[in-house]
């Protein structure tokens, strides 16, 4: 872990936590975590033995609340407080500590099986006491993780995979030393038990590398940010210019430096020192450290890393710039304006973590099975090894029946056959690939989706984006660019005051809409450059804006910029747009107007252009080669003739135009899409601004776009992080392929346990065939979740 990684940590309570063997005991303390009152959000990580613990805002950091909550898990917990290294954990990856354990049982187990299959030492007198201090050997080193973790299940009076194998080996061993140590004599079963704790130690291994492979995605994102930066030092010289927000164009503008470069230094100190208002330098091939604003030269920058876009984006002075993010070429000076986890990579690392350690409704199955099945398993295996040993040849006859249809197994005999058969049965019934099956697929579709640019709010949105049957677009910013432009303006030859007759309509229509945030206003405080004061500023929500003009001291105008439909409620007589109405609105433009003194002065057509490629994706969604066929509806607040000529352009069929609607005020949008929810449709709703945050709320799915407002975004599930409009068909797909790798994963975990169980309790298993199965089982389920990082639509 890198002081970069570091630094995006600010503000949040690190614990050490021990005693996790599996991804099952992450999930079990993540739990914990969460359940102490005032904790945001908990990542627990297997590899580093740590959590990271985020708190709601204005909550007290209740440290000994975390501490106890995860002791009474079972695990024992503390605050890492100093940390020399900077990392965040000092303490081997766990795939580390499982190396140890693996390397040792499989020196001593092969020993011990080449002693007793190939050179046949089991008749000497010598190898059985060998093979007794070697599988001793094997039982406290490489067992005592299985040890430790089923005694701290025991001491809360809980139980877990880790009672299950150490019953199971412990069985096999001790049967074996009592015979060796009183002189019983028969076959002994030290091979066995070493081979139970090696086996199974290989598989959590195994486990441990495929785990740190899904979560690569996210490693990546951490390690994006550098450790140091250039600043310019204010110690030499003037200071520069500060910057100064221009509301035309919604950026920061700068006066030229008033820094000499004789004066100019530059120092290289920790990213974690800088503050807001420092500027830094980035060369060419500089990662950019934190968030900011470009105040000198000009540049491209790979923004690949965090958007999954692979072109890079030009940027000049005033444009932002994002932690993470490459600067390919030229010196470029910029204003910091956000660090720590403030920055955009933070909030996308955040997002990641939480989806990656989020529960999804269908894990409850898992759950509830999970939590009774070791008190059955152990239930079963006592009464399987009472039957066996009590009674053989029933248990032989059963067994001589069925493998007629199975396979001739060699039951061991004697005394021994009740503690292997119960051996095999406790060590076959591991529940951890339940326990993966879910949180599994969810940490590798998050990572898919992260490097596609795809930001999943959690598991549950996976699971409800896996069920959608329609999907609403809200036309502008998300079918089309979001960036109109005035195509024709009329303006009506009337009297205007004598105050007002030194201004142009031009300015004034300028002056207005660039208090406005709307990208209507903004396309208009575009076309002049003039600015006027305006008063007693209002923005009423899709439908226009008002303020007064005030000429002179005394006097005011009135003046409202908006949709014709508002204006003429307001009192204004549009009788004269008609012509220029009709005629621009059948070319997809949509028409407002701007009233002085509620007089209509002048009409704006204004044409904002479909993207690139929303033709092809509304296609793909509605008429899918191998994927589900969705509903489409689109709405939009432009009159319906421009509603319809924008679905001329989508090529939606003139008989499926009532699936568009027009004049939709944002408030409405949400009773939309509960209207649709009561028809039984489960519904996605696409949007990018601050009005659809109540439709992105009301919806099954909330999908905000990369210029979605940071309303909009909270409120969404999914957040799309690239500009092009197919993301969208990328991000239900992915969605739709985790949840059906979730419900795969189940399934195999259940019948693996259905099929083995029975099978060990007729004495058709070996334990060290029960040990290899187990293993196994949680590759298959890893395995299958892997394959979502090479998921393609």
């Amino acid at each position: 872990m890198t002081t970069g990684e570091t630094n995006l940590r600010n503000g949040a309570t690190e614990i050490f936590v021990s005693g996790m063997t599996c991804n099952n005991c992450a999930r079990h303390v993540t739990e914990a975590i969460q359940s102490v009152s005032g904790v945001r959000s908990a990542t627990v990580s297997l590899q580093n033995k740590n959590a990271l613990v985020r708190w709601n805002a204005g909550a007290a950091e209740n440290i000994p609340a975390i501490l106890q909550a995860v002791k009474s898990a079972g695990y024992d917990a503390k605050e890492i407080q100093n940390d020399p290294c900077g990392c965040g954990s000092c303490h081997a990856p766990a795939h580390q500590s499982w190396q140890i354990n693996l390397w040792l049982g499989v020196v001593v187990t092969a020993f011990l099986m080449c002693g007793e299959w190939i050179f046949r030492f089991g008749a000497t007198k010598w190898f059985p006491w060998v093979s007794f201090f070697l599988a001793a050997v094997v039982q406290i080193f490489s067992g005592a993780q299985f040890y430790r973790g089923a005694w701290r299940q025991l001491k809360i009076g809980s139980s877990n995979m880790d009672t299950l194998v150490a019953l199971g080996s412990t069985t096999a061993f001790g049967y074996s030393a009592w015979a060796l140590l009183s002189g019983y004599g028969g076959h002994l079963y030290f091979m066995e038990a070493a081979a139970i704790i090696t086996l199974i130690s290989g598989g959590h291994y195994l486990e441990a590398r495929v785990s740190e492979k899904a979560g690569g995605a996210l490693k990546s994102l951490m390690q994006l940010a550098p450790q140091t930066a250039r600043k310019i030092s204010r110690s030499n010289g003037r200071e520069s210019a500060p910057a100064k927000f221009d509301i035309r164009h919604s950026s920061f503008q700068t006066s030229q430096s008033r820094l000499t470069p004789a004066a100019t230094e530059e120092i290289e100190i920790a990213v974690s020192q800088l503050q807001i208002g420092d500027r830094i330098v980035l060369r060419p091939g500089d990662r950019v450290p934190v968030d900011g604003i470009m105040v000198e030269g000009e540049s491209a920058l790979d923004e690949s890393s965090l958007t999954g876009e692979s072109n890079p984006v030009d940027k000049k002075s005033g444009a932002e710039l994002f932690a993470g993010t490459v600067n390919l070429n030229g010196r470029l000076v910029m204003r910091v304006t956000a660090t720590g986890e403030e920055t955009a990579l933070a909030h996308v690392i955040a997002a990641v973590q939480r989806a990656q350690t989020s529960r999804a409704d269908i894990q409850r199955l898992g759950d509830r099975v999970s939590s009774v099945f070791v008190p059955i398993i152990v239930a079963i295996a006592v009464g399987a090894g009472l039957w066996w040993g009590l009674a053989p040849e029933s248990a032989n006859r059963v067994h001589e029946f069925l493998a007629q249809f199975l396979w001739h197994a060699h039951a061991p005999a004697g005394i021994a056959v009740g503690f292997i058969i119960a051996a095999a049965v406790l060590i076959i019934a591991c529940p951890c690939a339940m326990g993966l099956a879910t949180p599994a697929a969810i940490m590798a579709g998050a990572n898919a989706a992260s490097r596609r640019g795809i930001l999943i709010r959690d598991g549950v949105a996976l699971e409800k984006a896996g069920k959608i049957s329609a999907i609403i677009f809200d036309k502008t910013g998300t079918l089309t660019e979001g960036k109109p432009k005035i195509v024709s303006a009329k303006f009506f030859p009337i009297e205007l005051s004598e105050e007002l007759k030194q201004f142009t309509v031009a300015e004034l229509a300028a002056s207005i809409a660039a208090l406005s945030h709307h990208p209507l206003s903004k396309a208009i405080a575009d076309s002049n450059t003039a600015r006027h004061p305006i008063k007693e500023f209002k923005e009423i929500s899709g439908r226009g804006i008002t303020g007064l003009f005030p000429a002179t001291e005394k006097n005011s105008h009135l003046m409202q910029l908006g949709s014709l439909r508002w204006l003429s409620d307001e009192g204004v007589d549009c009788s004269e747009a008609g012509h220029f109405a009709n005629e621009w609105m059948n070319q997809a433009a949509t028409v407002i107007g701007l009233s002085i003194d509620v007089r209509l002065v002048a009409l704006f057509a204004l044409r904002d252009t479909l993207k690139e490629k929303a033709v092809e994706v509304i296609d793909r969604l509605e008429n899918p080669f191998w994927n589900k066929k969705y509903k489409i509806f689109i709405v939009s607040g432009d009159s319906r003739r421009t509603v319809n000529a924008i679905a001329r352009e989508l090529k939606i069929d003139e008989w499926d135009y009532e699936k568009t609607f027009s004049e939709i005020r944002p408030e409405q949008k949400a009773e939309f899409v509960k209207k649709l929810q009561g028809q039984g449709e489960r519904v996605a709703f696409v949007g990018d601004g601050i009005n659809d945050a109540p439709a992105l709320t009301q919806a099954d799915l909330g999908i905000a776009v990369s210029r979605a407002s940071d309303i909009a975004r909270e409120a969404a599930d999914i957040i799309l992080l690239k500009s092009e409009i197919e993301a969208v068909p990328e991000a239900l797909g992915l969605a739709r392929a985790t949840l059906r790798t979730i419900k795969q994963n189940l399934f195999w975990a259940f019948f693996y346990n259905a099929i083995g169980v029975p099978l060990a309790a007729l004495g058709f298993i070996s334990p060290i065939a029960c040990a290899a199965a187990m293993g196994v089982s949680d590759l298959i389920v890893i395995g299958n979740a892997l394959r979502l990082l090479r998921w393609r639509n």
